[in-house]
């Protein structure tokens, strides 16, 4: 531009130039904000045709009242995820946000039930001029009773829950080897540090020779969740304490956890390997980093089986610790023994468990996968987002390794 305030014709054929690039990016934005409005109306729409509605025959108060109440969570939801999921982290935000998400679903899952049940009642002609009254306070009070249930079982120490895998190439030395596994402790917005003790206790009153964690120790630096994660370095265990990374650790500082976990006396599997003995018998324990370790940007992080077997001795069982149970195949194929991993939460809140099942090979529990590898699945200790688990409890499981042969379930 000169003095003048004309626009030299460089300048303008830049603009130009300019012009076409803003508009690409504002599309892709534009096109994710219209499928966050789609989303949440979607979500919110059956609560209020089945809670509001014109067949719930509510008094107009009440109405505008639960009409408001959905609009009001509509419009802040986003900006509350912003702000506690983002790069503030504000875990009175996140608290907020992920309970009020999981109020949500509960009452869209049930609305949609409480909708099919008010059809079938028209079909029979059952309930007269009250039917649409009747379903909503009945979908009402089956959503309070959930989520009162479900975050009593999100918040409560998990219930142990014991297997025994049969492992045909596992010495006789190491027949009734403890493997207790934790998995997706999600130490979070919630402080969970009591918590977290007290799950410390429950790992130590089971007498482990080996403790694994098999990733997504935390939403949070481990800066920020410093004290919840403490009680982890009492943990005791005869032979070894190993743990890998998760999908969440690629969220917040995955090599500080690594870290934070070898400073708490546990060995860090970052795609490698240790072997623990006993009367005479070898078992190798491996660990990768989780499947999306790759696209983290961080140097030296990816999924590397070959690395973390490297120098492993073939004639030695390997237990692998892989977070994401759809590595399986690749597991398989590497003719591993058995695979632990986390991150399905068993669905957390149902229905997920349908959802989690496109994703991953197996919920929970134990599975056979080819001629030699088996695979444990675990529900997880823990809870991500919001505080409730409905039909899909926690667990701390105690695998007892035999020797011989099995057919898991």
């Amino acid at each position: 531009m000169t003095d003048s305030g004309t626009i030299e014709p460089e300048q303008a054929t830049e603009r130009a130039a300019e012009a076409p690039a803003r508009g690409r990016r504002r599309g892709p934005v534009l096109r994710r904000v219209a499928v966050l409005v789609l989303v949440l109306v979607l979500l919110c729409l059956p609560p209020w045709w089945t809670l509001f509605g014109p067949a719930a025959g509510w008094p107009g108060p009440v109405t505008a009242a639960g009409t408001a109440v959905l609009v009001a969570w509509m419009v802040s939801f986003p900006f509350l995820m912003i702000a506690g999921h983002g790069r503030r982290r504000s875990d009175r935000a996140a608290r907020f946000a992920d309970t009020s998400l999981g109020v949500v679903w509960v009452l869209f899952t049930w609305s949609v039930l409480g909708g099919l049940a008010g059809l079938a009642l028209t079909a029979l002609d059952l309930g007269g001029a009250d039917r649409g009254r009747i379903v909503a306070v009945a979908v009402a009070a089956v959503a309070a009773g959930l989520l009162g249930w479900g975050h009593h079982e999100a918040m409560r120490v998990p219930r142990v829950k014991r297997v025994d895998v049969h492992l045909p190439r596992l010495g006789a030395g190491l027949d009734g080897t403890k493997v207790v596994v934790l998995a997706d402790t999600h130490y979070g917005p919630i402080d969970r540090a009591a918590w977290s003790a007290r799950v410390t206790e429950a790992v130590n009153a089971l007498d482990p020779d080996v403790v694994v964690h098999a990733g997504d120790i935390a939403d949070g630096t481990p800066t920020q969740r410093r004290a919840q994660s403490a009680p982890l370095g009492a943990v005791r265990a005869r032979l070894a304490r190993v743990y890998v990374t998760g999908n969440h650790e690629y969220g917040s500082e995955a090599q500080g956890w690594l870290d934070r976990m070898a400073e708490l006396g546990w060995e860090p599997l970052h795609n490698r390997h240790l072997v623990v003995e006993r009367g005479g018998a070898a078992l190798v324990l491996a660990g990768v980093d989780d499947v999306t370790a790759e696209h983290s940007g961080l140097a030296g992080h990816r999924t590397d089986l070959t690395a973390a077997l490297a120098g492993a001795d073939p004639a030695h069982p390997v237990l692998l610790v892989a977070h994401q149970p759809k590595y399986v195949p690749h597991a398989a194929a590497a003719g591993i023994d058995l695979q632990i991993s986390g991150h399905t939460h068993g669905g957390q809140i149902w229905p997920f468990n349908f959802l989690v099942r496109i994703d991953q090979p197996v919920v929970h529990g134990l599975s056979r996968h080819g001629e030699r590898t088996q695979l444990y699945t675990s529900r997880g200790a823990g809870f991500w987002g919001p505080p409730f688990r409905v039909f899909a409890p926690s667990e701390i499981t105690l695998l007892t390794l035999r020797s011989g042969l099995s057919a898991p379930e």
